[in-house]
């Protein structure tokens, strides 16, 4: 296809600059040509016929007169920087018309594939005026993009000619996680977590870091009255704590290939950037320090440890744009950076797919060395596919056959688990809309019981 042709077509895509002719255009010239094919079998010649075609989309270019030429076209999008997936949002487009003609268009913005949009936005606009041109959009895809161009369609009133003209309008988009859990943990921790049957308790009396001596107050707890000091001031006076602070938590995000694996929305990685930013907002809103470290069969991200709700930030700019890797996941070189990086006592909350776990069995060995310093939980999404084909009443030969190996592999996940559990490296599964809750309830409930 030549460089001509290409530029043709891309025109009739909306791809293009140029003028093309409306469906009104073509149906008046089609009927014509159509009552002049039928006049030539009563004598009328084919010259006339040809002439009066030719005359017709002549005097038809006249309509062009009465649209805005492209330099009193100008345009302005305004766009959210960054967008949630799977969340709406309104993209704002001003397009001013300063001709002394009105006009009808249609226009398509340069959104990417993976954006979701009604397109083409259909609408007019007066003459010497300004149309505010709204539209919803879905980012089903987490990334950065850039959005280079509009494409607007237009024509006037009488609807012969259409002009196109392609605006180039740059603007940069990061698609980031869905943060609804996060946003509903910092908005109500305790409403958050009641369903399923935890509180957030408050601190234990005497528990927790010495902070200072005050005078006693009725009320105080007997057993925190300080006696040295009481003797020394002729005084009652009492010990004073404040909860601890500064715990350790690192979250590990397995990329490998298993985490690809489709759920009813999005796949396993999806659920669990979101799960691991709302166990994030947990701890940094509690005070504690958190890392994260993002791996496949390599070490993809690694946020050093830090605290307060600023880190929340860095750590989504970090893990973002996270893909699953087509290979599978190297457990054992992630725990082995892990054992160099942090040497402090932590949690290591791995998010991973737990049947793949299990058949790791170099990552036991590093394991049981990690668990001499840290506290390892790991949460997995349960494969409901497996579930199904468990429940399943067998109907013939292949149903019971699918059964049976389904069986068979929830009965090896189990004897794997108790065999790795015995070794204290706890392993949970969950439902994919239940994620985020199980991940931070067992924070939760490890910070209640001071097991840091």
């Amino acid at each position: 296809m030549t460089k001509s042709l290409k530029n043709l077509w891309a025109r009739f895509l909306f791809q293009d600059r140029g003028i093309l002719p409306t469906k009104r255009l073509m149906l008046i010239f089609l009927l014509l040509s159509l009552v002049l094919l039928i006049g030539t079998i009563f004598g009328i010649p084919w010259g006339f016929v040809i002439t009066v075609d030719v005359a017709v989309l002549l005097v038809s270019l006249a309509d062009l007169l009465f649209s805005p030429r492209k330099s009193e076209l100008s345009f302005k999008r305004t766009i959210s920087a960054e967008m949630e997936r799977g969340i709406a949002y309104t993209v704002k487009l001003e397009v001013n018309n300063s001709s002394r003609h009105a006009t009808v268009y249609r226009l398509m913005d340069g959104t990417p594939q993976s954006f979701d949009a009604p397109f083409p936005v259909t609408g007019a606009i007066e003459e010497r005026s300004t149309a505010a041109i709204l539209y919803e959009t879905v980012a089903l895809v987490r990334g950065e993009y850039d959005i280079n161009k509009l494409f607007f369609r237009y024509k006037s009133t009488l609807g012969l000619w259409e002009k196109q003209t392609t605006v180039g309008m740059a603007d940069s988009v990061k698609v980031i996680p869905d943060l609804t859990e996060t946003k509903q943990y910092l908005e109500n921790a305790q409403k958050y977590l009641v369903h399923e049957g935890l509180k957030i308790r408050k601190h234990r009396s005497g528990v927790g870091d010495f902070a200072k001596i005050r005078s006693y107050v009725v009320g105080d707890d007997p057993r925190k009255i300080n006696w040295r000091q009481t003797a020394k001031l002729q005084e009652v006076m009492t010990n004073d704590y404040e909860p601890e602070h500064g715990k350790y938590i690192t979250i590990l995000i397995d990329c490998g290939r298993m985490m690809g694996a489709e759920l009813s929305k999005g796949n396993r990685l999806e659920k669990v950037l979101e799960a691991a930013m709302t166990v994030t907002a947990a701890a940094l809103q509690k005070g504690d320090y958190v890392s994260v470290l993002a791996f496949s069969r390599e070490i993809q991200v690694f946020v050093p440890p830090a605290k307060g709700m600023a880190h929340l930030q860095t750590i989504l700019q970090a893990i973002y744009n996270l893909k699953v890797d087509a290979a599978e996941s190297n457990y054992a070189a992630v725990l082995r950076y892990l054992e160099m990086v942090q040497k402090k006592r932590s949690l290591l909350l791995l998010f991973s797919e737990v049947r793949s776990f299990l058949h790791e069995e170099n990552a036991l060995a590093y394991l049981k060395r990690l668990r001499q310093r840290h506290l390892f939980f790991m949460v997995g999404i349960e494969d409901q596919t497996l579930l199904r084909s468990i429940k399943e009443e067998p109907t013939d030969v292949q149903s019971a056959m699918l059964k049976s190996i389904a069986q068979q592999q929830m009965l090896f996940k189990k004897r794997e688990k108790t065999k790795w559990e015995s070794q204290g490296l706890v392993m949970i599964e969950a439902r994919e809309e239940k994620l985020a809750v199980t991940a931070v309830s067992y924070y939760i409930e490890i910070m209640n019981q001071n097991l840091l």
